[in-house]
């Protein structure tokens, strides 16, 4: 019997006008439930179940996805903008790819036996390139996401619940998707200060720095972090009057000082104006330039006027309108997510990892973070260990350094030893012309293991690696002296700084 015959059968059956009128309302009162019911049931039949889904597609995020697919797991990624992220399109690889090639043309325009009447950089051809190689990435993170067996879906994604995700689609339209595991991957934005506040137009990013179509002729920056000196470094090389303005006592605050003083004198050498304990109190963009009044620790103030200005004093976690206090998921207080040893969040079966999580913004760290991730979700139970965290700055020289600092170490209770060899006696860097720097080796005096290591000078970010595996693996110092590195390159360096901490180097005089 349908559920129209039944309500006219039951109402028949009632004595009164009063009770037929209740029952009729009991009953419609069923039928629309009943229509609620089953119309839930068809919109959960019609939602995508998957056994993870990932949010955002950087460096952490399809390195999660790809491991995920590796581990048998069926797994979602969804990105709003485009595949490899921040990393990928506004920052690590963009940035390199205008280092690289402005480094070659500043090593071809100083070098003597070079002829250098008709030498010229064509910047739209360096620009076409840095586009061309952005694409090609692209294309290789897509293709190995589905060929791991990924779907990639594009939208904005907000949690619902725990395990539903909710995207509006390019088309406008939204569909929801199930998962008994999420990972938040959505990285980290630029900040800003009211002061000087980004426009897009004459007060920009250092993302937007990189695909300025014409080299300025006056760049200020505000913020003397690594994006500050890495671009500004670049376009020094050009021509470009750069002037870095950092409110604290040092540019690169954190980083020893040593290492900072290399880079810096370079910086002078290159003609850039650099202000330290300085901040702008006050911006006004005109037609062509933009001018800011700066003002120093001691009270002096002095007016800037560049073409640009390009803020980059930090970076905030990326999690507007996604959802998180909805579903309970808890915000440390400055906004970053927090989560455990295992990367999970105060709500089960949803992770976080990268620069959503806080400093340090690596995108080493937030790949590292999303294996971590891809194995516990199938079960393992791993925990985050970032001793020996690599950090390296494409300055000029580069910097990069791994562990402890001999200060930091004894901080800790711990006699180190600390053996530092410098560039200028190295074969390698004086045949290149690259003599600015050192490497410095700290050990644990007691154990003889390395646990930390800073380097500046010619290609060190790739030299670093050497001793984090050092330091992940508790080599003693003594072994990593005695590991052989070929001549003439620049990784004996290492040898020699090894050798330092133990006794003394061979191509250095060094005091008994």
């Amino acid at each position: 019997m349908s559920l129209a015959l039944f309500t006219i059968y039951c109402v028949e059956q009632t004595s009164t006008f009063d009770a037929k009128i209740v029952l009729f309302l009991e009953l419609a009162y069923l039928k629309n439930l009943l229509f609620l019911l089953n119309r839930t049931k068809n919109a959960d039949m019609s939602m995508e179940e998957y056994q993870a889904i990932v949010i955002g597609g950087g460096p952490g995020g399809y390195v999660t996805a790809i491991r995920l697919g590796q581990l048998g797991v069926k797994t979602l990624l969804i990105e709003k903008d485009l595949l490899g992220g921040e990393c990928l399109n506004r920052g690590c690889i963009p940035s390199k790819i205008l280092i690289t090639g402005v480094n070659r043309y500043w090593l071809a325009k100083n070098a003597e036996w070079i002829e250098k009447d008709k030498l010229s950089i064509n910047w739209q051809k360096l620009q076409a390139r840095r586009e061309k190689v952005l694409r090609r990435l692209r294309l290789g993170v897509k293709y190995l996401l589905e060929g791991n067996g990924v779907k990639v879906i594009n939208g904005e994604a907000k949690l619902t619940s725990d395990k539903v995700v909710s995207v509006r689609l390019e088309d406008g339209t939204e569909k929801k998707f199930k998962a008994e595991n999420i990972v938040i991957a959505t990285g980290g934005e630029h900040a800003s200060i009211p002061t000087i506040p980004i426009d897009g137009k004459r007060i920009i990013t250092s993302s937007q720095a990189l695909e300025l179509p014409e080299i300025p002729k006056r760049l200020l920056i505000v913020g003397g972090g690594v994006s500050g000196l890495e671009i500004g470094t670049v376009y020094a090389k050009l021509g470009t009057k750069v002037t870095i303005i950092e409110l604290m006592e040092q540019l690169l605050p954190g980083v020893e000082k040593d290492l900072v003083e290399v880079v810096q004198k370079k910086l002078k050498r290159l003609g850039v104006e650099i202000h330290t304990r300085s901040k702008v109190v006050e911006s006004k963009i005109m037609n062509s330039s933009v001018k800011a009044l700066v003002e120093s620790e001691n009270g002096s103030s002095f007016e800037v006027e560049a073409d640009y200005a390009m803020v980059a004093v930090g970076k905030k976690a990326t999690t507007e309108n996604l959802g998180l206090e909805d579903v309970g998921i808890k915000l440390g207080k400055r906004g970053f997510v927090e989560v455990n040893e295992k990367l999970e969040t105060n709500v089960s079966g949803i992770y976080a990892i990268g620069d959503v999580t806080g400093p340090p913004f690596l995108a080493h760290r937030a790949s590292y973070h999303g294996i971590t991730v891809a194995e516990n979700i199938t079960g393992k139970e791993v925990k985050v260990d970032e001793t020996g965290m690599p950090s390296a700055i494409f300055t000029d020289p580069e910097i990069a350094f791994a562990g402890l600092t001999a200060s930091e170490a004894e901080g800790k209770g711990i006699k180190v030893k600390v053996g530092k060899f410098v560039f200028s006696a190295l074969g390698r860097a004086v045949l290149e012309g690259e003599t600015d720097g050192f490497i410095k080796v700290i050990a644990d005096s007691s154990t003889g293991h390395v646990i930390g290591c800073q380097m500046v000078g010619a290609h060190v970010s790739e030299l670093i690696s050497e001793a984090v595996v050092a330091i992940r693996n508790k080599l003693t110092i003594e072994q990593f002296a005695k590991s052989i590195r070929p001549h003439p390159t620049f990784s004996e360096a290492i040898t020699e700084a090894a050798e330092a901490a133990l006794w003394k180097p061979l191509h250095m005089l060094a005091r008994s």
